[in-house]
Parts: structure tokens; C-alpha cells; sequence
């Protein structure tokens, strides 16, 4: 059984319709992601301890005490960013596993693999996600 948002243009395909990425193909954004993951997992393990460390020289005045604040904050939140990008390269290699991987998760059309290159976590093909951007207010940015 798989999840698919509402569609209104689009209905659910069968089995037999989807042409699912090939096993070669597969590999290698397999790979990507993988290599991807230890990166990303290296940087949040890096920016979490720069983030904890404390830059205590003994000057302790209102200004010095803000920068270091600031700092912090500003690290806790790339952290925060790279966790997502674990969690979206994770679900990737889950799609991967259960064999939805290139499947948009919306219209269950196959997802370009100019896309997949460019974006190995995508979850929707570039019209779905074109559709969910706009209707969070966010078609302003640029999609990938």
C-alpha cells in the first residue's frame, strides 16, 4: 500500500505502469546518497561540538557574552540543517530498499533522472513539487 497526496489530474498508477530506475542506476544514486550521508553525518558531528564549545578567554563583558551567543545559535541551527539532510538522504536509501526510489510520491510518475542527479533525495517529480511549493508560498525560490 503506498501514500500518495491528493492528485486531482493524476490517479494512482499500477503496478505495471510505473518504469521503475534500473538496478545499474539504482547503484549509483545508491552510492551518491551513501557517500552524501557520511559527509553530511561528519559535518553535523563537527558543527555540534563547535557549537558546544565554549570561547572562554576571560573577558566577560555584555558584547563578548552576545558574540557568543550569537555564534552558538547560528551553529546549533546549521546543525539542525545537516540533521535534516541526513533524515532526507536516510529516507532515500529507504525508498531505495522498498524500491519507490524515483517515484514521485505525489502522482507516482517516474522522477526524471536529470532531476535525481541533481536532487538524489527528491520525493516528487519537478511539476509536483512546483504545485507543493507554490502552495506553501514558497514560488518565489528557485525549485531544483
Amino acid at each position: 500500500m503506498r501514500a500518495i497526496l491528493p492528485h486531482s489530474k493524476t490517479e494512482s498508477l499500477s503496478p505495471g505502469e510505473f518504469k521503475s530506475v534500473n538496478a545499474e542506476r539504482l547503484e549509483h544514486f545508491r552510492q551518491i546518497l551513501q557517500e552524501q550521508l557520511r559527509e553530511h553525518v561528519a559535518k553535523v558531528s563537527t558543527e555540534q561540538a563547535a557549537a558546544l564549545e565554549s570561547d572562554d578567554d576571560g573577558v566577560k563583558d555584555s558584547v563578548d557574552m552576545s558574540l557568543i551567543d550569537v555564534t552558538k545559535e547560528i551553529a546549533f541551527r546549521l546543525t539542525e540543517r545537516e540533521s535534516q539532510i541526513v533524515a532526507d538522504i536516510d529516507q532515500a536509501l529507504l525508498r531505495i530498499r522498498e524500491g519507490s526510489y524515483g517515484r514521485c510520491a505525489r502522482c507516482s510518475k517516474q522522477i526524471d533522472e536529470r532531476r535525481l542527479e541533481a536532487v538524489p533525495t527528491a520525493r516528487y517529480d519537478a511539476a509536483c513539487q512546483s504545485i507543493i511549493e507554490s502552495a506553501n508560498g514558497d514560488d518565489d525560490l528557485p525549485t531544483l
